[in-house]
């Protein structure tokens, strides 16, 4: 295969990129793949790259498990506890209810990202159609021919050059570690507060260094960026409470502009769009990525299907088939997850009175419907596929 022909080009090395590879060329070695990836070719380049703890469902953990592909770093979370600061209304969760092993699992980004660069690696031996092309960010890319192109390039949200639709939620997430007194094993907290969630979550240091995640207005999230060490635990104290004892330490302070953008239609002609190339979210339920492992899981299906068969049926029309069935497969899972996550991100955040009333009876009935709880805590793992 010519490096400028292929049958799949798929544009974009992070993690739904790199899965979508690696789940087509696993169920289909032979594949005329090429990868364009702007990461640098050396894993050690990375080392110290996005070191922010995500989200993953343990649905995306079976997903992942299928091309070993799982990080050996990882925190499950067996509990998650949800309650308004200064407000009635709560919420928990636990994996017994569901009958899993774990409701979900934190990561460090980078984590997630050299585990899957490892798993393409492995299954790339056996691929000798396969082509993964570095190429720095500032150069141009190299013209290539291809029969179908994945866009997979989707970065954060104040970073994309394109915006369809969605809303900015003039908030940002103040992320870092944070040191506590007496933690719970494997238990998360999401705290609504006036300004918007603030999430305490596992982390693989141990019970007692977790993971925060802090979201306000832009202006106070610079604020508290810019306190001393010991003026942002008390402040940070003060908002979320006792219920872990003290604060004790917070490193590695960083902030990220939310909002929510995402694509109407995710295919036109033989391109199709994943991950946050198709759909950027707010992290207040922990969806994206997740989301985005989805579609990659999916799209290699149907991509797999599409490319494996006789040549005479890879027409141009049968390919933009495939692509409109994948996006048809994917409405239901996009159109939830995405009104969701947005619902959360605005309401939890208004500070007038019915909604708040409304809010704390949600949470409370959510806890006395088992049913109620069990069907939103699903989709949070698994999604609709």
């Amino acid at each position: 295969m010519s490096a400028s022909r292929c049958d799949i080009l798929i544009q974009g090395g992070g993690p739904v990129g790199l899965a979508c590879a690696a789940w087509t060329l696993q169920k289909f070695p032979d594949a005329k793949v090429i990868l364009i990836d702007r990461n640098p070719v050396d894993d050690a380049d990375l080392v110290a790259a996005d070191s922010r703890g995500i989200a993953l469902s343990h649905g995306s953990k079976l997903l992942l498990d299928t091309i070993h592909a799982w990080p050996a770093d990882s925190a499950d979370i067996h509990r998650v506890h949800v309650s308004q600061a200064g407000r009635f209304g709560r919420a928990l969760m636990t994996r017994e209810e569901l009958s899993q092993d774990a409701l979900g699992h934190i990561i460090r980004y980078r984590d997630i990202h050299m585990a899957l660069r490892q798993a393409l690696r492995s299954i790339q031996n056996k691929s000798p159609h396969f082509v993964w092309q570095h190429i720095n960010k500032e150069d141009g890319q190299a013209e290539i021919n291809a029969r179908c192109i994945v866009h997979a390039e989707g970065g954060l949200f104040k970073n994309q050059d394109w915006v369809e639709s969605g809303r900015d939620y003039d908030q940002s997430a103040l992320v870092g570690l944070v040191e506590v007194e007496n933690a719970p094993p494997h238990q998360a907290w999401e705290r609504f507060t006036s300004e918007g969630p603030l999430a305490v979550l596992p982390s693989h240091y141990g019970p007692n260094i977790l993971n925060l995640v802090w979201c306000g207005t832009p202006g106070s999230s610079q604020h508290r960026l810019q306190l001393s060490d010991a003026d942002f635990l008390t402040s940070l104290q003060n908002e979320f409470g006792s219920r872990i004892g003290r604060f004790l330490k917070i490193q590695d302070r960083r902030l990220y502009e939310l909002g929510l953008n995402y694509r109407k239609e995710i295919t036109k002609d033989n391109e199709v769009w994943i991950g946050n190339a198709a759909q950027a979210l707010h992290p207040v339920a922990g969806q994206g990525l997740n989301l985005g492992l989805r579609d990659a899981f999916l799209l290699a299906e149907k991509l797999v299907a599409a490319f494996s068969g006789t040549a005479e049926n890879q027409t141009p029309a049968n390919i933009q088939s495939a692509l409109e069935s994948y996006a048809q497969s994917r409405k239901v899972d996009r159109t939830t997850t995405i009104g969701l996550t947005d619902f959360m991100a605005r309401v939890f955040t208004s500070n007038l009175a019915p909604i708040v009333m409304a809010r704390g009876l949600a949470l409370s009935a959510l806890q006395w419907l088992p049913p109620v709880k069990t069907a939103l805590a699903r989709q949070m793992m698994f999604g609709r596929r």
